[in-house]
């Protein structure tokens, strides 16, 4: 790829991460949580960063046409920016260091448990919601020449 090229899709990504690190901030402003409490927000996010993952790769690989920019600024980006595996760990050890290890133990597996949960359900969904789109867009492929 040129290194003309390039510039649109960083741009793309610091678009869309800004735009998903302010949600995620929004977010915990919402659902505050106590030093050592439960970090609902932190959950929240993830989960619902891995719902639109999962829906987003649906979208980008079997149902729109290309579009260059949508993965760097959708995935990338905003569900990067979105979502925190940084501050999920934080959120984990402050929870056993405050003493409640129980607290720790509980949300360090649950998070990991409901966000691969979370992917699979965005891929899901978006196949059941989809599927009407995805057969017509299998058939324009059959219909180019060299489609299978």
């Amino acid at each position: 790829m040129p290194r003309t090229r390039q510039w649109d899709v960083l741009l793309a990504i610091a678009a869309g991460g800004a735009l998903g690190s302010l949600a995620r901030y929004g977010l915990a402003v919402g659902l505050p949580h106590p030093p050592g409490g439960f970090a609902v927000s932190t959950l929240l996010a993830n989960v619902l960063g891995c719902v639109l993952i999962g829906v987003l790769m649906v979208v980008v690989t079997e149902v729109a046409r290309p579009r260059r920019l949508l993965r760097p600024f959708a995935g990338v980006g905003f569900c990067g920016g979105f979502t925190t595996f940084s501050t999920y760990v934080v959120d984990a050890m402050d929870s056993a260091l405050q003493g409640r290890p129980g607290v720790a133990l509980l949300y360090a597996l649950g998070s990991v448990l409901a966000s691969l949960t979370a992917v699979l359900a965005g891929i899901v969904a978006a196949r059941l919601l989809l599927r009407p789109r995805r057969a017509g867009h299998a058939r324009a492929r059959q219909r180019q020449p060299g489609g299978v």
